[in-house]
C-alpha cells in the first residue's frame, strides 16, 4: 500500500491535495480480466462519525463469494460533499489489510474521475493501493447526460465541463440506471464491461450489492 499522504488535513488541505494527486491516475487499459473482483461499501449511524466497513472479495465471472472481511472504526474526517474519500478510505484501507484473498480489482460504491476535481473515492484507492479501481455509484454527483435507452446495456456518455467523465450504465430493462467512472489502472469501457458482466440480476453490479449487505448485517450485529 503507498502512503501518499497523511490524513490529518484541513477541508482546504484536502481539496488541495486532490489538485496534485489527481493527474496521477492512470486511466490504461487493464491488461486481463479478473480471476477475483471485490466491492467495498461503508456504513455510518446518522450523526455520528462511526463506521462499520466491509469488502467482500467475488470470483470473476461467477461471482461466487470467496471472502469477507469488515470492521468497525471511527471516521478521522467530517462529511464534507466532495471530500468523502478522506473519511472514507481509511476504513476500507483496514479491512484491506485484513484479506487473504486480494483481488485484481476493487469496486467502489462512489464516484472515480467523475468528481469535481477528477478525484472521487475510487481514483484515491486506486492510487493508495495501485490498482485497478472504478467506481459504480447509485446516484448523480457531477455531470449531464441524455440518449440513454431502456434496455439493459445501454449507456451514454456522463458529461461535465465538457469533458467525458463517466458512463451512464442502464444495468436492467427500465430500471434507473448506475454511474460509471474509472478510479485507476483502467479504461472506462473496461469500466463498463464489468459493471455489466458483475450481473447478478439487481440494479447495482454484484460486489457493490454485496459489500453494502455485508456492512449493513456488520452495523446491525448480524452474521
Amino acid at each position: 500500500m503507498n502512503p501518499l499522504h497523511d490524513w490529518n488535513l484541513s477541508a482546504t488541505e484536502a481539496i488541495a491535495l486532490q489538485k496534485e494527486l489527481a493527474p496521477r491516475v492512470q486511466v490504461t487499459p487493464l491488461q486481463q480480466m479478473p480471476r477475483l473482483i471485490a466491492g467495498a461499501d461503508l456504513s455510518f449511524d446518522k450523526e455520528s462519525d462511526v463506521v462499520w466497513a466491509g469488502i467482500v472479495v467475488l470470483s470473476f465471472p461467477d461471482m461466487q463469494i470467496v471472502e469477507e472481511r469488515g470492521l468497525q472504526t471511527v471516521a478521522p474526517f467530517p462529511y464534507v460533499p466532495g471530500l468523502l474519500s478522506f473519511r472514507e478510505s481509511p476504513a476500507v484501507l483496514e479491512v484491506w489489510e485484513q484479506l487473504e484473498n486480494k483481488p485484481d480489482v476493487l469496486v467502489l460504491d462512489g464516484q472515480g474521475l467523475a468528481h469535481p476535481r477528477r478525484f472521487g473515492l475510487a481514483c484515491h484507492l486506486g492510487l493508495l493501493l495501485d490498482m485497478p479501481t472504478y467506481g459504480s455509484a447509485k446516484t448523480l454527483f457531477v455531470g449531464n447526460y441524455d440518449g440513454l435507452d431502456e434496455e439493459r446495456g445501454s449507456t451514454a456518455d456522463l458529461i461535465h465541463r465538457g469533458e467525458v467523465v463517466g458512463s451512464v450504465v442502464r444495468t436492467k430493462n427500465k430500471i434507473t440506471p448506475v454511474y460509471v467512472s474509472v478510479g485507476n489502472k483502467m479504461t472506462l469501457d473496461d469500466a463498463v464491461k464489468l459493471t455489466l458482466a458483475c450481473d447478478g440480476g439487481y440494479r447495482v453490479p454484484e460486489p457493490t450489492r454485496r459489500a453494502h449487505l455485508f456492512v449493513n448485517r456488520l452495523r446491525l450485529g448480524e452474521k
